[in-house]
């Protein structure tokens, strides 16, 4: 331990890109929140195997979800890093404590072709065509019927815990979905969720609410993305719909707010992890249609985050080489 830290010091004052060996050895205890959705469970399986194979880091994963695991890091320090932070919701908190020094935006686009939003099935749109926008589909709650009550329209949002959560139910109150007829279903999970669509794709029935790209299910069922209107300003949506409910008392009509997808560190890992670490976390850029593969490859072997990592570093050299050294790299390939 004491020659863990004497050499965790002299890479700091003599500066870690000169001494790369230096660096490596330094690289102590990470903490990597795992959260609960398949790209960011990916991902993080993915980080762990090339910080410890690659650069001698001893990676923890923990359980996550985006709001707790943001907190935990912005109070406590911990996890050192969140792979997949969709930063929406805290973009201010965020962007006070990169000022404040406690957290760094390493990397602000991990996966190209980010999006969210409302989306319906395509089963939908060739039957009824003229359901393209949030207004049109808010005027038929008849032809999605909600699953508990079929006199309502069934408006599916995410989990709870989840960042989308609260700018889904002030959009619902935005949108005036009550008065129209709608009723909020409670997914309860991520796999409840995607069942939700699962099913009805299969059964050729309707389906509206929140999703977001890339994804495994937006890729197989082809699902349509819903024309949400104008947007409806800065000050909406930062300061109403992405607040509880209790601080947002008049939400406006929006469209979505461009996906702000980051992967955030705590300067605990720019200490421990190096110039090394920061370095791959910055060049670690996903296309979207290579997550799109990895997260239906997920679905079809019914596959955990690590045996897609697995997978995924065994079959897309040409992707995650670009991201690490050439001698990171042998030693990844050389522990698969």
């Amino acid at each position: 331990m004491k020659i863990k830290k004497l050499l965790l010091s002299a890479a700091v004052i003599f500066g870690l890109t000169s001494f790369g060996s230096v660096a490596n050895a330094a690289c102590g205890n990470i903490s990597i929140a795992n959260m609960n959705w398949a790209s960011a469970n990916f991902m993080a399986e993915v980080d762990k195997i090339i910080l410890e194979e690659g650069y001698g880091c001893t990676v923890e994963l923990v359980p996550g979800a985006t709001m707790p695991t943001f907190t935990s890091m912005q109070e406590k320090g911990e996890p050192d890093v969140a792979p997949e932070f969709w930063a929406n919701a805290a973009i201010v908190a965020l962007n006070k404590a990169v000022d404040e020094g406690k957290l760094h935006s390493i990397n602000l686009a991990p996966i190209t072709g980010l999006g969210e939003g409302w989306w319906v099935l395509p089963a939908t749109l060739e039957k009824h065509p003229e359901l393209t926008t949030a207004d049109a589909i808010l005027k038929r709650p008849d032809l999605f019927p909600h699953p508990e009550d079929p006199s309502k329209g069934g408006f599916h949002i995410c989990p709870p815990g989840w960042n989308c959560e609260l700018s889904n139910r002030n959009h619902f109150r935005a949108w005036g979905m009550e008065e129209k007829g709608w009723a909020i279903v409670e997914t309860g999970s991520a796999a409840g969720l995607d069942g939700s669509i699962a099913k009805a794709a299969e059964r050729g029935e309707n389906w509206f609410g929140y999703y977001w790209s890339p994804t495994a299910l937006i890729g197989k069922y082809n699902m349509q993305a819903v024309d949400m209107g104008e947007w409806g300003g800065k000050d909406n949506w930062d300061n109403c719909l992405v607040k509880p409910e209790q601080e947002c008392a008049d939400p406006k009509k929006s469209s979505w707010v461009k996906s702000e997808v980051f992967t955030i560190a705590t300067d605990n890992f720019k200490k421990t992890a190096g110039s090394d670490g920061m370095n791959y976390l910055k060049k670690r850029v996903y296309p979207g249609p290579v997550m799109n593969g990895m997260l239906v490859w997920m679905g079809e072997n019914q596959a955990e985050g690590a045996d897609a990592a697995i997978e995924f570093l065994k079959t897309q050299e040409d992707v995650w080489t670009k991201w690490v050294s050439s001698d990171a790299a042998s030693k990844i390939k050389k522990a698969l």
